[in-house]
């Protein structure tokens, strides 16, 4: 029964489900649809490069000469601040405490001069009574002599009382310098993009993989954009330049040549196409524009698009290049 019935059914079912395995595999899956269109260029050649924004100062990674606990905090992310203005403070009791102690010394210093100053004052007034005698007999040239010798000890000792103040203002000097220090502030006009620092925490000194805090001026942004070295010959600086927002193509704006830094490097902003190569080395350029009312933040990626001739322009380019040599 089995042999005769079981068996060829279960034969008929492993084909048809091997014909349909057959037909199902052989069908075309269609490509995913990208979430948004891709930019398109509007220069018949060009280079094209990731930018990546950036403030127009450059993002700079404010950091701390002293080690220390912070114990204040002036800014938030979003504030627009002038060069000088405080940022943190990091702990400063021990050196106010001294500074107290200094300005104590520095008072005493200052009085001793008073004081030294009026013995000064009264010792030259007796020399002086002494020396107005009309008839030298009456005076004996030794009491005049130790007279005058006072008035030396006495300025000597108002140079030293004079001496003790400058070295006591210079020790209050060095210990403001040094609570001003703990006093971290902003070194140009610009934003807080990034504050990475709480109060009561250890802020340490020296360069940090993560900043304390970020600042940089975003009234005017840059655009920095790797070129591929395969393609660095092809960059001019005249070039017209347009750079489209990720995520919206119709979102773009014009580009003005700021500079270019002429030591390629390896390729650290990546794009995340599956055929990127990683170990490009780029030609980076910078290009500014107007921020104005564009959704544009600083550390967001661009495609930018440079205007540049044809990939088939190198010769005649070479041939020129050798000509004028």
């Amino acid at each position: 029964m089995f042999r005769k019935f079981i068996l060829p059914v279960l034969a008929v079912l492993g084909a048809v489900f091997a014909i349909y395995s057959v037909v199902t595999g052989q069908r075309q899956i269609p490509p995913a649809q990208p979430v948004t269109q891709p930019a398109q260029p509007q220069f018949d050649s060009y280079v094209a490069g990731a930018g990546i924004v950036e403030a127009s100062t450059e993002n700079i990674a404010v950091g701390t000469l002293v080690p220390g606990v912070v114990t204040e905090i002036f800014v938030k992310i979003g504030d627009q601040l002038k060069a000088g203005a405080p940022l943190f403070r990091i702990d400063d009791r021990d050196l106010r405490a001294e500074l107290a102690v200094r300005q104590a010394a520095l008072a005493s210093a200052q009085a001793r001069v008073t004081t030294e100053s009026a013995s000064l004052a009264d010792t030259k007034n007796q020399l002086e009574t002494w020396q107005a005698v009309a008839d030298t007999r009456a005076v004996a040239k030794e009491e005049i002599d130790r007279k005058r010798y006072a008035v030396q000890i006495q300025e000597a000792k108002l140079a030293q009382a004079q001496a003790d103040v400058d070295s006591a203002a210079a020790q209050v000097k060095s210990t403001e310098t040094e609570i001003d220090r703990r006093l971290v502030k902003a070194p140009v006009d610009g934003e807080i993009l990034q504050v990475k620092i709480r109060l009561g925490e250890y802020a340490p000194a020296g360069a940090l993989a993560t900043p304390l805090m970020l600042i940089g001026d975003t009234k005017t942004l840059h655009v920095r954009v790797d070129v591929d070295e395969n393609d660095a010959w092809r960059v001019s600086r005249d070039a017209r330049a347009t750079a489209h927002v990720r995520g919206n193509r119709d979102i773009k704006t014009d580009l003005t040549f700021f500079r270019i830094e002429p030591y390629v490097v390896p390729k650290r902003s990546l794009t995340g196409d599956s055929t990127e190569r990683v170990d490009t080395r780029v030609l980076q350029e910078l290009y500014a524009f107007d921020r104005g009312k564009l959704p544009v933040y600083v550390g967001q990626q661009m495609d930018v698009f440079v205007d540049a001739p044809p990939a088939s322009a190198g010769k005649s380019i070479a041939a020129a290049t050798g000509d004028s040599k």
